[in-house]
């Protein structure tokens, strides 16, 4: 009987181990909030029993003094930190290592195409991760750009329904950045990815793939969102929400100074919070002491910058001051929590528009003299009902899934591996060539069949003339 017991212990192991996979997780951008992210994907993984191993560029977004707007600087700084990523002696010697192997490859999507060049070392599957919402800069990658009518770039500072400008703006936009990109941010990606993706392929004995071949072969599109706060809009199969995964489930008891703080606060408390990439100390002298000022005169108690991950569910918080970050705007609808949006660059504006536009927030624009703005906004949503209201329905709507996000997660990616690439899920559109998209070869068949019946009626007009002409002729005769 114990030697049964030990013979089906070791049969479970086994199959144990045989489920669990290698997965490596590529996040190339330095930033707290990115890492936050990068960290969730990893403990999922951890936690359904998978080997993961974890790579993130340590050059920092500060090294230039370009501005994080451009298209073209955000693609050479992240070609940049790549690059020094890959050189990293410890990431250089895994990549090179012929012997090492992954079952799968998530790598974060941010303004360029090449992490892509690391499920094609390791000739495994690819996940994109879309650390926003999914856009049609990325959804390229996995279907097609979708309509500039109703859908809106992630730089962009409206939401749908656009009118007539907004739409000529909207298709410019994607015009401008489509010709950019073969012009010459293609170009630039590829010269990249021939120069440090390739010669590891190589070392590896086998032939590697184009950078065309590389980037559109993601098997799915994980994206850092949810329809509580995304746009709903079309999506091919390969697309899944996982929105809020990095959020924890339990939340943890916070310390007793804090606690105390947050349940003597009879007015509510109001957190100020501008995220990790615009810090206090890195604030103004005259913004600090005028936003202190005016704090003093409300009747609420203020948190300024007080990083706990407990107090969003303490019920007595009563507004959230942020930049409008994705990730604070998720945390915001996953607690029930109205915002007030001070965005300062990125998707940040059309996060906080967003938000406007659904009822829970009110958006203050960054200035020098912004306190007494601020302090309007922070007696509306603190006044006033429905921006509470408002949160606790988005709240109910962003818990009210088949799953949570973490097993959503989880699941898909256990699929991947599974299905080997999960080809089934892959949309036809990526094989689809733009002339054919754009029907330009039915169209160019009309005109010819146009032009060829042109010349068939003239030569028939003609004959006929001809023919009448000759008979009146021999009648006159």
């Amino acid at each position: 009987m114990e030697r049964m017991k030990i013979y089906w212990l070791a049969i479970c192991l086994m199959l144990a181990s045989a489920e669990a996979s290698k997965i490596l997780v590529v996040f190339p951008l330095p930033s707290r909030s990115h890492g936050n992210l990068g960290d969730g994907i990893v403990k999922h993984l951890l936690n359904a029993g998978h080997e993961v191993m974890d790579i993130m560029s340590i050059k920092t977004i500060m090294d230039s003094p370009m501005f994080l707007d451009s298209i073209g600087f955000m693609l050479y700084m992240m070609i940049d930190m790549l690059r020094h990523t890959v050189q990293i002696e410890g990431v250089n010697k895994l990549l090179s290592d012929p012997k090492e192997e992954f079952d799968l490859v998530i790598a974060e999507w941010m303004f360029s195409d090449i992490p892509a060049g690391f499920a094609s070392v390791f000739d495994c599957p690819l996940i994109w991760l879309s650390s926003v919402e999914v856009h049609w800069m990325i959804l390229q990658l996995v279907d097609q750009a979708p309509n500039p009518a109703y859908t809106v770039d992630i730089m962009s500072t409206y939401t749908p329904p656009l009118n007539f400008w907004q739409r000529a703006n909207e298709l410019w936009t994607q015009v401008k950045v489509k010709f950019l990109q073969y012009v010459w941010l293609d170009g630039v990606q590829e010269r990249a990815f021939n120069e440090f993706i390739q010669p590891l392929i190589l070392k590896r004995g086998r032939k590697p793939p184009t950078f065309d071949e590389s980037r559109y072969n993601a098997s799915l599109l994980l994206s850092n969102a949810y329809i509580s706060t995304a746009a709903p809009v079309a999506l091919p199969q390969n697309h899944k929400f996982i929105g809020g995964y990095h959020i924890d489930e339990e939340v943890k008891p916070m310390s007793a100074d804090l606690k105390k703080i947050m349940d003597n606060a009879n007015h509510g408390v109001v957190y100020f919070s501008m995220g990790s990439n615009l810090k206090s100390k890195d604030m103004p002298e005259e913004l600090k002491k005028s936003l202190l000022k005016m704090f003093g005169t409300l009747k609420q108690t203020v948190l300024w910058n007080y990083h706990n991950p407990s107090f969003p569910a303490h019920p007595n918080l009563a507004v959230f001051v942020t930049h409008g970050g994705l990730l604070s705007t998720t945390e915001s609808v996953h607690f029930g929590i109205p915002i007030i949006g001070i965005p300062v660059f990125a998707d940040q504006f059309l996060n906080v528009i967003k938000a406007v536009n659904k009822g829970f927030a009110q958006r203050v624009d960054l200035s020098y003299t912004m306190a007494d703005k601020l302090k309007e906004a922070i007696i509306e949503v603190t006044s006033n009902k429905r921006y509470a209201e408002k949160a606790k329905e988005l709240s109910i709507i962003h818990h009210d899934r088949p799953v949570k996000p973490a097993d959503e997660l989880v699941h898909w990616v256990n699929h991947v591996i599974k299905t080997r690439g999960a080809p089934h899920l892959r949309s036809p559109a990526l094989h689809v060539p733009f002339y054919q998209k754009m029907y330009l070869d039915l169209a160019a068949v009309l005109v010819l069949l146009f032009l060829a019946g042109r010349v068939l009626l003239k030569k028939v007009y003609a004959a006929v003339c001809s023919k009448k002409k000759s008979g009146s002729q021999k009648k006159n005769n």
